[in-house]
Protein backbone atom coordinates (compact mmCIF):
# COMPACT_ATOMS: atom_id res chain seq x y z
CA UNK A 1 0.00 0.00 0.00
CA UNK A 2 1.55 3.21 -1.01
CA UNK A 3 0.96 6.63 0.67
CA UNK A 4 1.76 10.05 0.17
CA UNK A 5 3.57 10.21 3.67
CA UNK A 6 2.43 13.88 4.85
CA UNK A 7 -1.55 14.56 5.73
CA UNK A 8 -3.26 17.72 7.42
CA UNK A 9 -5.68 16.35 10.10
CA UNK A 10 -8.47 18.48 10.55
CA UNK A 11 -11.36 17.38 13.18
CA UNK A 12 -13.01 19.08 15.85
CA UNK A 13 -12.76 16.18 17.96
CA UNK A 14 -9.59 15.62 19.32
CA UNK A 15 -9.70 12.36 20.58
CA UNK A 16 -11.07 10.84 17.18
CA UNK A 17 -7.95 12.87 15.50
CA UNK A 18 -5.27 11.41 18.03
CA UNK A 19 -6.36 7.88 17.37
CA UNK A 20 -6.28 8.33 13.66
CA UNK A 21 -2.81 9.70 13.72
CA UNK A 22 -1.89 6.91 15.84
CA UNK A 23 -2.94 4.81 13.38
CA UNK A 24 -1.69 6.37 10.32
CA UNK A 25 1.71 6.32 11.81
CA UNK A 26 1.23 2.93 12.21
CA UNK A 27 0.91 3.17 8.46
CA UNK A 28 4.15 4.79 7.65
CA UNK A 29 1.86 8.28 7.70
CA UNK A 30 3.48 11.24 9.10
CA UNK A 31 0.30 13.13 10.28
CA UNK A 32 -0.21 16.68 12.02
CA UNK A 33 -3.83 17.51 13.41
CA UNK A 34 -5.54 21.13 13.51
CA UNK A 35 -8.67 21.31 15.53
CA UNK A 36 -10.41 24.15 13.54
CA UNK A 37 -10.37 26.30 10.54
CA UNK A 38 -8.09 29.02 12.27
CA UNK A 39 -5.59 26.01 13.61
CA UNK A 40 -5.92 24.59 9.86
CA UNK A 41 -5.19 27.63 7.72
CA UNK A 42 -2.24 28.13 10.09
CA UNK A 43 -0.66 24.90 9.80
CA UNK A 44 -0.71 25.25 6.31
CA UNK A 45 0.82 28.44 6.09
CA UNK A 46 3.75 26.95 7.63
CA UNK A 47 4.01 23.56 5.66
CA UNK A 48 3.53 21.19 3.14
CA UNK A 49 0.96 18.68 2.98
CA UNK A 50 0.17 16.37 0.39
CA UNK A 51 -3.17 14.87 1.48
CA UNK A 52 -6.05 16.88 3.85
CA UNK A 53 -8.98 14.74 5.85
CA UNK A 54 -11.40 17.25 6.42
CA UNK A 55 -14.11 17.13 8.65
CA UNK A 56 -17.49 18.44 7.71
CA UNK A 57 -18.26 19.94 10.77
CA UNK A 58 -15.75 21.81 12.79
CA UNK A 59 -17.89 22.91 15.72
CA UNK A 60 -20.33 24.17 14.77
CA UNK A 61 -18.18 25.81 11.20
CA UNK A 62 -18.92 23.73 7.98
CA UNK A 63 -15.87 22.09 6.42
CA UNK A 64 -17.05 22.96 3.54
CA UNK A 65 -16.31 26.94 3.96
CA UNK A 66 -12.78 25.89 4.38
CA UNK A 67 -12.04 23.61 1.15
CA UNK A 68 -11.80 26.24 -1.27
CA UNK A 69 -9.07 28.48 1.09
CA UNK A 70 -7.48 25.01 1.34
CA UNK A 71 -7.16 24.19 -2.30
CA UNK A 72 -6.35 27.77 -3.10
CA UNK A 73 -3.23 27.60 -0.48
CA UNK A 74 -2.40 24.57 -1.79
CA UNK A 75 -3.36 23.68 -5.07
CA UNK A 76 -1.89 19.94 -5.16
CA UNK A 77 -3.64 18.95 -1.77
CA UNK A 78 -5.55 15.95 -2.21
CA UNK A 79 -8.27 16.54 0.29
CA UNK A 80 -10.92 14.18 1.48
CA UNK A 81 -13.98 14.95 3.18
CA UNK A 82 -14.87 13.08 6.01
CA UNK A 83 -18.13 13.28 7.96
CA UNK A 84 -20.65 11.54 10.01
CA UNK A 85 -23.58 13.74 8.44
CA UNK A 86 -23.69 11.90 5.13
CA UNK A 87 -26.14 13.01 2.13
CA UNK A 88 -25.84 13.43 -1.55
CA UNK A 89 -26.33 17.15 -1.00
CA UNK A 90 -23.17 17.35 1.11
CA UNK A 91 -21.08 14.82 -1.25
CA UNK A 92 -21.88 16.28 -4.20
CA UNK A 93 -20.92 20.12 -2.66
CA UNK A 94 -17.47 18.94 -1.46
CA UNK A 95 -16.63 17.10 -4.72
CA UNK A 96 -17.76 20.64 -6.85
CA UNK A 97 -15.68 22.98 -4.16
CA UNK A 98 -12.55 20.17 -4.65
CA UNK A 99 -12.16 17.23 -2.92
CA UNK A 100 -11.68 14.35 -4.45
CA UNK A 101 -13.67 12.31 -2.22
CA UNK A 102 -16.04 12.31 0.47
CA UNK A 103 -16.79 9.21 2.61
CA UNK A 104 -19.00 9.08 6.12
CA UNK A 105 -17.75 8.04 9.71
CA UNK A 106 -16.84 5.08 10.48
CA UNK A 107 -14.28 4.54 8.38
CA UNK A 108 -11.36 2.03 8.57
CA UNK A 109 -7.52 3.39 8.05
CA UNK A 110 -7.25 1.31 5.05
CA UNK A 111 -10.64 2.54 3.71
CA UNK A 112 -9.27 5.99 4.04
CA UNK A 113 -6.39 5.76 2.40
CA UNK A 114 -7.86 3.86 -0.11
CA UNK A 115 -10.43 6.77 -0.09
CA UNK A 116 -8.11 9.01 -1.83
CA UNK A 117 -7.01 6.86 -4.57
CA UNK A 118 -10.47 6.27 -5.32
CA UNK A 119 -11.06 8.17 -8.79
CA UNK A 120 -14.76 8.81 -7.93
CA UNK A 121 -16.98 8.07 -5.94
CA UNK A 122 -19.13 4.78 -6.34
CA UNK A 123 -21.90 4.45 -4.03
CA UNK A 124 -23.38 1.16 -3.22
CA UNK A 125 -27.34 0.69 -4.61
CA UNK A 126 -29.51 0.27 -1.96
CA UNK A 127 -32.61 -2.53 -2.15
CA UNK A 128 -35.27 -0.56 -0.93
CA UNK A 129 -35.72 3.32 -1.33
CA UNK A 130 -34.96 6.29 1.01
CA UNK A 131 -37.31 7.14 3.99
CA UNK A 132 -39.70 10.25 4.05
CA UNK A 133 -37.29 11.20 6.85
CA UNK A 134 -33.74 10.75 4.60
CA UNK A 135 -35.32 12.38 2.18
CA UNK A 136 -36.21 15.34 4.06
CA UNK A 137 -32.60 15.42 5.35
CA UNK A 138 -31.64 15.54 1.84
CA UNK A 139 -33.36 18.58 0.97
CA UNK A 140 -32.52 20.41 4.06
CA UNK A 141 -29.08 19.62 3.35
CA UNK A 142 -29.01 21.03 -0.50
CA UNK A 143 -31.21 24.03 1.16
CA UNK A 144 -28.61 24.43 4.02
CA UNK A 145 -25.81 24.63 1.23
CA UNK A 146 -27.53 26.63 -1.19
CA UNK A 147 -27.40 28.92 1.80
CA UNK A 148 -24.05 28.39 2.71
CA UNK A 149 -24.80 27.15 5.89
CA UNK A 150 -26.97 29.71 6.87
CA UNK A 151 -29.60 28.68 9.24
CA UNK A 152 -32.04 31.67 9.04
CA UNK A 153 -32.09 32.22 5.17
CA UNK A 154 -32.44 28.30 4.70
CA UNK A 155 -35.63 28.33 6.99
CA UNK A 156 -36.84 31.10 5.19
CA UNK A 157 -36.43 29.30 1.86
CA UNK A 158 -38.01 26.61 3.10
CA UNK A 159 -41.08 28.42 4.69
CA UNK A 160 -40.09 27.16 8.55
CA UNK A 161 -39.50 28.71 11.84
CA UNK A 162 -35.91 29.12 12.29
CA UNK A 163 -36.26 27.26 15.73
CA UNK A 164 -37.84 23.89 14.20
CA UNK A 165 -34.71 23.81 11.75
CA UNK A 166 -32.18 24.38 14.22
CA UNK A 167 -34.65 21.13 16.24
CA UNK A 168 -34.35 19.34 13.06
CA UNK A 169 -31.17 19.22 12.67
CA UNK A 170 -29.63 18.76 16.58
CA UNK A 171 -31.87 15.96 16.37
CA UNK A 172 -30.30 14.41 12.95
CA UNK A 173 -26.96 15.32 14.72
CA UNK A 174 -28.01 13.27 17.91
CA UNK A 175 -29.59 10.44 15.61
CA UNK A 176 -26.17 9.99 13.35
CA UNK A 177 -23.70 9.67 16.44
Amino acid sequence: MTTNKTWLLIDDDTAFLEVLQRALKRQGVEATIATSQAEALGTLSSRSFSRCVLDLNLGGESGLQLLPELLHRQPDLGVLVLTGYGSIATAVEAMRRGAINYLCKPVTVSQLISGFDALAITPELRPEPPSVEEMEWEHIQRVLNEHEGNVSATARALNMHRRTLQRKLQKHSRWRN
